[in-house]
């Protein structure tokens, strides 16, 4: 038993042994026992952990087989028979896939369930097991093709945590969504700022993307009611906080002695540099906030069209043709081929060669003529390492391939890249970036894809290196490979309307795919895709509702 006790903060681990076939012994922090074992004869035993947080105790949801009590986890169960299958002959996707779905359901955080079907997944384990308000949302994005009601429990808990007051300590302004929630001893006794921490930039425009997307999935006018409040203090926010300078674009800056310096998903506190390797300071507007922020705002104008508030949706579609007009003049570095990484406090452009760009393309801001040039780019030895796509450009004098956010591929990253380059049409370089990712996850242990691994470069014989201190599994991780075959494969939920977009463009590497009970709306269809020759054919079958499935190309935001 291990025991923690201070004031009125209280934790204690309670190790028990069940049903051993022999006597335990303890000594110098180990339990050994002693084996006599038999030709063809077993040994058994049952560990439990009970975790004492002081106002409740909780026990192991599975018990003992000895017991004659049953091992299944009923919720997980609940998981993976309400998400999408996969059968492939190709095993390696097969197989991360599954891994995917069994940790996105071994990930879920008991604490914040507000139901058997409304729940969020922790971010990661063994650093993150707490609810991250952007690994929670882009998680929600990803499983849009494996169980899109997962977007509900983030949306209503987000929601909860809203900031409605400033709050200089941990970063908090009215209508913000949320970055981390602790409930150790630390947040306990408010020694670190998050109880809930703000310190994010982009959790405010993914809360309004990620309700559109569920909304589109699931078809359900109710959510955007529920949540109608909750987006306007969000759009308020990205208009009055988010813009710090009132020059139109999204800038951060930390108020916290304890706050972070970087408030993009690259957060590590050196991984904004300049092209000569220096660390960009603040207030710094990353491209991809840009990018979020205009998606949002498109997004945010159909569902004001649906809720019947048309004044509001031509606004916002006013809006994101200035943003992407002046993202345009002010973040294209036409001698490099490449949108600017940021704009640094001068309102100059970081000219630095990094994968925050491919954001720009899955959320539409970038200029379809440019488009083809940013692709190409992405694909030079110094951004691609033949596992991925690299974070930052390994030409960048801060480069370190075994740096967190420096040089490391990050498999997330990786999938709303494929998503961004499939967006404008280039879908074999979103396959090349799939098989980058899913033959990576075939060298790891079970398939399961880490939180990130080494930029090295790919050469016969190697193999990716993981991070040493990866979380594995992490949920936007495992997630990745979800947000890869729908680049693959095309498809977009409109269950509003009662339909299903898919557009497939199968590589020689995945000659065959078949997606077994996708929701979509109330309906449920199986989707089979084959390569017929150099073409792509597919069929739908509906296994219940009504949904109609048609094939159309994916196109940059229409302003």
């Amino acid at each position: 038993m291990a025991c923690g006790a201070r004031d009125r903060f209280r934790r204690r681990l309670v190790y028990r042994l069940l049903n051993s076939g022999s006597p335990p012994s303890y000594a110098n922090g180990r339990v050994t026992f002693e084996l006599d074992l038999a030709p063809g004869a077993t040994w058994h035993t049952c560990c439990h952990y009970l975790l004492d947080r002081g106002e409740a105790v909780r026990a192991p949801r599975r018990g003992c087989q000895h017991d004659g009590v049953a091992s299944e986890d009923a919720l997980q169960d609940r998981w993976l028979s309400g998400a999408t299958k996969v059968t492939s002959t190709n095993e390696d996707v097969y197989r991360v896939y599954r891994r995917s779905v069994d940790d996105m359901g071994a990930l879920r955080l008991y604490d914040h369930d507000f139901g058997p079907d409304l729940w969020i997944p922790a971010a990661g384990v063994p650093w993150y097991v707490a609810l991250f308000g952007r690994d929670a949302l882009i998680a929600s994005l990803q499983n849009a093709i494996v169980q899109p009601a997962l977007a509900r429990g983030a949306l209503k808990k987000l929601a909860e945590l809203q900031a409605t007051e400033r709050d200089d300590r941990r970063d908090a302004e009215p209508g913000k969504i949320p970055h981390e929630v602790r409930s150790g001893e630390l947040a306990h006794f408010h020694l670190i700022p998050h109880t809930p921490y703000y310190g994010t930039a982009d959790a405010t425009p993914l809360y309004l993307i990620a309700l559109h997307e569920a909304w589109r999935w699931l078809g359900d006018d109710t959510l955007l009611r529920e949540h109608r409040e909750t987006a306007l203090r969000c759009l308020e926010w990205i208009d009055q906080s988010g813009d710090l300078d009132g020059d139109g674009f999204q800038e951060y800056r930390t108020r916290s002695p304890q706050g972070y310096e970087n408030m993009g998903w690259k957060d590590a506190s050196d991984a904004v540099v300049y092209p000569d390797g220096r660390q960009v300071p603040a207030p710094k507007a990353l491209c991809e906030l840009q990018g979020y922020v205009f998606d949002a705002w498109l997004r945010m104008a159909e569902v004001f069209d649906a809720l019947g508030e048309p004044e509001r949706a031509v606004a916002l579609r006013g809006k994101a043709r200035g943003l992407r007009a002046a993202f345009e003049d002010r973040f294209w570095c036409e001698d490099l081929g490449f949108y600017a990484f940021a704009l640094d406090p001068e309102k100059q452009p970081v000219r630095t060669i990094a994968s925050n760009v491919g954001h720009c393309l899955w959320s539409g801001i970038a200029s379809p003529e440019r488009a083809a040039r940013v692709v190409q780019r992405f694909f030079e030895p110094d951004l691609w390492s033949g596992w991925g796509i690299r974070t930052l450009s390994a030409r960048n004098p801060a480069y370190n391939p075994f740096s967190y956010q420096r040089g490391s591929v990050w498999p997330h990253d990786n999938g709303i890249i494929a998503l961004g380059f499939k967006r404008y049409g280039f879908t074999a370089e979103a396959a090349r970036v799939a098989r980058d990712i899913s033959e990576a996850a075939s060298s790891f242990m079970y398939y399961r894809l880490p939180e990130l691994y080494a930029g090295v470069e790919r050469r016969p014989g190697t193999f990716p290196v993981l991070y040493k201190q990866a979380n594995v599994p992490q949920a936007w991780a495992a997630g990745s490979v979800f947000h890869l075959l729908q680049a693959i494969l095309g498809l977009r939920g409109d269950a509003p309307r009662g339909r299903l977009y898919v557009d497939p463009e199968l590589p020689r590497w995945l000659p065959e795919i078949t997606l077994h009970g996708l929701a979509i709306g109330e309906a449920r269809v199986d989707l089979r895709f084959w390569r017929d020759g150099d073409c792509s054919r597919w069929t739908a079958s509906i296994r219940e509702g009504a949904i109609s499935v048609h094939q159309e190309a994916w196109h940059p935001w229409e302003t």
